[in-house]
């Protein structure tokens, strides 16, 4: 659509400071302002104030709105809070969901929004009138009269989730904090030799292009046991530098 975008910038740790998205918008002036809370890939969620900061921010240009994609906030880290809890405060607030992720329904692509009544009914007269087909509808008005025995896995992913951010650590790796259904880490000189050392290992991770790190998704116990098998043998010999990053052994 030749639409003009601006990439934000993320601290070297993936965190987003309050000074950094206020001067940002005031600098670009943005019809909309997307912001992922939990953040894919890093797996890190947004601090209520720098959400806070980027909706007060739009309210003083007078335009625009702010979209905070929380396709992964079912997975949350106990008392981490959710940016739904701002918008009573905030009119050019919107919060996405999704039941792809938590419900396991990511063939169905049926998401969903939290806004202030008179966004919601702007959107009622320019959505499609056939968006959602009637077995699409069926299938997740099925999955929510079944929403606690579908979220009942997602503490078992959590709790798989935790033990990979207990066990990393020990192998010299660092974490961005995960609150989602993956753990990013890093950092390695070569995290493509990683990858396909774990992949000869019969272990997919993700490369997502980000020099140094990888992601892994948690998964059953034994996914977990093996992934943490097959990395600690990889990084049998490894070096790690002054600057924190390691390096392989050489055959």
């Amino acid at each position: 659509t030749a639409t003009e975008w601006v990439a934000g910038q993320r601290a070297e740790d993936f965190t987003l400071s309050p000074a950094v998205v206020t001067d940002a918008i005031a600098r670009h002036r943005p019809a909309l302002v997307f912001l992922c809370s939990p953040n894919n890939p890093t797996g890190t969620a947004l601090p209520p104030e720098v959400v806070a900061a980027a909706c007060e921010a739009v309210e003083a240009t007078g335009s625009g709105m702010v979209v905070v994609d929380e396709a992964y906030a079912e997975f949350r880290r106990a008392g981490v809070p959710s940016t739904l809890t701002l918008l009573p405060r905030h009119p050019r607030l919107v919060v996405t969901r999704t039941m792809s992720k938590a419900f396991a329904l990511a063939g169905a692509r049926v998401g969903y929004l939290a806004a202030h009544p008179a966004v919601v009914d702007s959107l009622y007269l320019v959505r499609l009138p056939y968006h959602l087909s009637s077995f699409t509808q069926a299938v997740a008005r099925t999955a929510l009269a079944h929403a606690d025995e579908l979220l009942g896995t997602v503490e078992a992913v959590k709790a798989q989730r935790d033990r990979i951010v207990r066990e990393l650590p020990a192998l010299g790796l660092r974490l961005a904090p995960s609150d989602a259904n993956f753990v990013f880490f890093g950092r390695f000189a070569d995290q493509r030799a990683v990858w396909q050392s774990l992949l000869d290992a019969g272990v997919l991770v993700r490369d997502v292009g980000l020099t140094g790190w990888l992601r892994v998704t948690a998964g059953l116990p034994n996914e977990v046991d093996a992934f943490l098998g097959a990395l600690g043998r990889t990084l049998t010999g490894s070096v790690i530098g002054a600057d924190g990053v390691i390096s392989l052994a050489t055959a």
